[in-house]
């Protein structure tokens, strides 16, 4: 369970961190700021799961692989932000990918901290939103998350698969697997059909 969780919370800590790395570039900030961003956006859920579930000190600071998949990822956009910038599509499937590599991740972590099964739901939805609110916040921007098509509700439904998996004594690599491969599918579909919650813009329109 604790390489499975490692390997969820790398892959989505590379994947965020890229899309913080190219924010930083589109909003003309230097390698520093590029830097600090990344590492934001790719650890900032994580972080505050495990300060809530009292996993201390966090993964993120506590193992410095994280940082340094942090930093490979802003070094690369920094570099190369045209190509980055030019494969807008697939960074917007590789953020619903991380999207879904943390919500399967926060929840896993949080049944091994025995937390029940609601608050585990809520917790893996918080892991995979909390690096990309903070990411747009550093930058002024509306967190995703309140504007985007079913962004924290895919988080919501990949972790409750993770949860309803370990209340049914399922192998836990397949339950997150499940977990993740509907996360990612809801994104990735609310992406292309431009699926939204209910808004009062809408409303008044309906």
């Amino acid at each position: 369970m604790h390489t499975l969780i490692l390997v969820l919370d790398l892959a989505g800590t590379f994947v965020f961190a890229l899309s913080g790395a190219a924010v930083a570039v589109k909003y003309r900030l230097d390698i520093f700021g590029v830097l600090v961003l990344a590492f934001a956006a790719g650890n900032a859920g994580g972080v505050t799961r495990d300060l809530l579930i009292g996993a201390v000190p966090p993964a993120a600071i506590d193992d410095w692989r994280y940082l340094a998949v942090s930093v490979g990822a802003g070094v690369v956009t920094f570099a190369w932000y045209p190509h980055v910038e030019r494969a807008r599509v697939p960074l917007l499937v590789l953020d619903a990918g991380g999207l879904a590599l943390f919500a399967v991740a926060g929840a896993q972590k949080a049944l091994v901290f025995g937390l029940n099964p609601p608050m585990a739901i809520l917790l893996g939805m918080l892991t995979g939103i909390g690096g990309g609110m903070l990411r747009d916040v550093l930058v002024s921007e509306i967190p995703t998350v309140l504007r985007a098509e079913l962004y924290a509700v895919a988080a919501i439904a990949g972790a409750s698969v993770v949860v309803l998996g370990d209340r049914l004594d399922l192998p836990p690599t397949a339950a997150t697997l499940i977990g993740a491969a509907l996360c990612f599918g809801l994104r990735v579909v609310a992406i292309w059909r431009h699926w939204r919650l209910p808004s009062r813009d809408s409303a008044a329109m309906g």
